[in-house]
């Protein structure tokens, strides 16, 4: 038995969501004729009471279409110095939408009020002008960690107050609301922009939706075309997410007790010396005595994967197809 937990996104589709992909009724979707895309669509925005969504190939195209509508050449983006729009989106930011960046601190990969007040620039020409905020809900470098709707309103209504944008890279966000409790509306209502990933938590084999007003999401499109993520019969992948979002939501409460679960037995191992606050279902590992890549390789070696995350950390991550049999081989393997 392989144990892969590098990431939420191994997962294979269900037998039931491939049945719901293969009966999926399908359209063109650059022509807007795809029904399935369209529902799917429609019902993330209505759970997050947004007014349009767009369905694209990746959490990276969403966040940066988000990113290029935002700002532009002379303009910044306020973001932690973890965001995965900064470290793992290969430059986006400057490339797609020539945008400066400023990076802030933070404990577990969020920020505050405070951070974001501080750091928007003034009217100053030898500064770039901050034109957007960019949170990232649950926070992968931080170890899943999440945000509340206390910490993260008074982050909206300053940007408000100050007339910037407010994004949320909500690659895991369903794992986050689980977590609190919170409705999504709630959190619909305090950001411009939206990026819904169902290849993560979800289950799904491919698709992030971008949710905002409907103005916004008709210049969307026009970007995710110029970045060639204009899908044709897509309603097969957008019909993995309807399914998965009837289905695969409320079950993720199992993946955060495994990763809780996970985490126990990793701190008896003698070459963990700590473990990062596991919140949801992301757990990093700080090593002593071993590099990454000898800790990896001792996990392969033993049929379990992870990965590299730091130049003395690790990730696991917790899944659809990771069962209670699978934590008892890996608890059985570890030491």
């Amino acid at each position: 038995m392989n144990i892969d937990l590098r990431s939420d996104t191994v997962t294979k589709p269900t037998p039931a969501m491939l049945d719901a992909m293969w009966s999926a009724k399908v359209g063109d979707d650059v022509f807007g004729e795809d029904p399935t895309v369209a529902e799917l669509e429609n019902k993330l925005a209505g759970l997050f009471g947004m007014e349009a969504g767009l369905f694209c190939p990746s959490g990276t195209m969403t966040n940066q279409i988000a990113v290029k509508l935002h700002t532009g050449p002379q303009k910044e983006v306020i973001c932690h110095k973890y965001s995965h729009i900064y470290l793992y989106e290969a430059g986006g930011i400057m490339s797609n939408a020539f945008a400066s960046v400023k990076l802030l601190d933070g404990e577990f990969g969020k920020v505050t009020v405070e951070d974001v007040a501080d750091a928007i620039n003034g009217d100053d020409i030898h500064a770039p002008e901050t034109s957007l905020v960019a949170l990232e809900n649950t926070m992968n470098k931080g170890g899943g960690s999440v945000y509340s709707l206390e910490e993260v309103r008074p982050i909206s209504e300053l940007c408000r107050e100050s007339k910037l944008k407010l994004h949320l890279d909500g690659a895991r966000i369903f794992n986050a609301l689980v977590k609190t409790g919170e409705p999504a509306k709630a959190w619909g209502a305090m950001f411009d922009t939206i990026s819904v990933c169902i290849s993560k938590g979800l289950g799904c084999p491919v698709g992030s939706v971008l949710l905002g007003d409907n103005e916004t999401i008709k210049r969307a499109k026009r970007v995710r075309k110029a970045f060639g993520g204009g899908m044709r019969q897509a309603g097969f992948l957008a019909a993995a997410g309807i399914y998965a979002l009837d289905h695969h939501v409320d079950r993720l409460k199992e993946d955060h007790q495994r990763a809780e679960a996970l985490a126990s037995v990793l701190k008896h191992h003698p070459n963990v010396s700590k473990i990062l606050p596991v919140s949801t279902n992301i757990v990093i590992a700080q090593l002593v005595g071993v590099t990454p890549k000898e800790m990896l390789d001792q996990l392969e070696r033993k049929g379990i994967k992870a990965v590299a995350f730091g130049k003395d950390l690790i990730r696991f991550v917790t899944h659809l197809d990771f069962t209670d049999e699978h934590l008892d081989a890996f608890s059985q393997r570890i030491m």
